[in-house]
């Protein structure tokens, strides 16, 4: 099987990719734009992981330790550098995670949101239609398009059309693309409504990597609505372990359109105080608090029904917040070169 992960070098994107080469009966071809939204060479790292290693003299990469896996640095937005790819393989499947991440950033930097996460995702959705025998698109999708719902778990039938930042705008009219596709040409496609993942290699703008960051260059963090803000924290794993079952899960079109949505989280809320002590435990530093007001496209609370997705699969996340904070705390100490407990 020939899959395509858009995203490659980007935090989910990396472990999926590690996941799937596992299988030496899949082709992975991996792809990323590696901008510099946060840090290069992190990036960079993740994929030299995978055996690429990154230079400015090329744009397509084979792998020097899987034989099954190429890279292409080619961007989503860029419609020719997608049609080329798309014309020169014959790809099966396609995790579509490549997006412009950040519900903050999205307030400063509009315009970068449209062109990656609304006229990216039209290209790749385009390259899945013109493909010969393609199977399953599945693609990312965020809690943020909940807004600031009030009926809590989210569940994937809630009528939505309230968001609180143009992040989560870009990530509804990803689903609505998706659908009108799957309806238009049969494209089987399933989006996922990602719920808070953190872990090993992750995005150095995420909150619990943020504190890590501060506390341990002894500087204060900042809390914002006053501590009172509540995260459906999902550790990477569970994402990828979902992701993989979820391959040959491909909709049948029984509602008029190949075309689900679902959750995808722990299922299971926490409070933004008890995950910084969790933190503070694990890295054995007490961090000093400066508490703030909430921030503009923020909500103070997330929390995913899961049952349809658990029901599909056979899955339920299993890593506790304990867990997980540990295992990132053990890989941010080796990355940072930080002594160990």
């Amino acid at each position: 099987m020939k899959i395509l992960v858009t995203g490659g070098a980007g935090f989910i994107g990396y472990h999926v990719i590690n996941a799937l080469l596992k299988d030496k009966g899949n082709h992975v071809i991996g792809l990323d734009n590696i901008n510099d939204y946060y840090s290069v060479d992190l990036k960079k790292s993740r994929l030299h992981q995978l055996g690429i290693d990154i230079d400015s003299s090329s744009k397509k990469f084979k792998s020097s330790l899987f034989s099954n896996f190429q890279f292409y640095s080619y961007d989503i937005a860029y419609r020719e550098e997608i049609k080329d790819l798309f014309d020169s393989q014959d790809i099966d499947v396609v995790i579509h995670l490549a997006a412009q991440a950040g519900v903050r950033h999205s307030l400063e930097n509009p315009h970068i949101y449209v062109e990656s996460n609304v006229d990216g995702f039209l290209n790749i959705i385009e390259g899945c239609r013109h493909q010969n025998s393609f199977q399953h698109l599945i693609y990312a999708s965020s809690s943020s398009v909940y807004g600031d719902n009030k009926n809590v778990p989210f569940q994937t039938t809630q009528q939505l059309d309230k968001p609180v930042s143009l992040y989560a705008a870009t990530k509804k009219a990803n689903e609505l693309m998706a659908f009108t596709y799957s309806h238009l040409y049969g494209i089987p496609a399933t989006g996922l409504r990602f719920f808070t993942v953190y872990g090993p290699w992750g995005r150095p703008d995420m909150a619990y990597f943020k504190f890590a960051e501060r506390m341990v260059a002894g500087k204060s963090i900042d809390v914002y609505n006053n501590g009172e803000m509540y995260r459906d924290f999902t550790y990477v794993d569970d994402i990828v372990e979902s992701i993989c079952r979820l391959i040959p899960k491909s909709p049948s079109g029984e509602n008029g359109a190949p075309h689900q949505l679902f959750n995808i989280g722990y299922g299971s809320p926490v409070n933004l105080l008890e995950f910084i002590e969790t933190l503070e435990k694990h890295l054995g530093i007490k961090a000093e608090k400066n508490f703030m007001p909430m921030q503009p496209g923020d909500v103070p609370r997330t929390w995913a029904d899961t049952e349809d997705l658990q029901k599909l699969i056979g899955y339920k996340p299993k890593i506790s917040l304990n867990e997980g904070i540990r295992e990132f705390v053990k890989w941010y100490r080796s990355y940072r070169d930080l002594p160990s407990e």
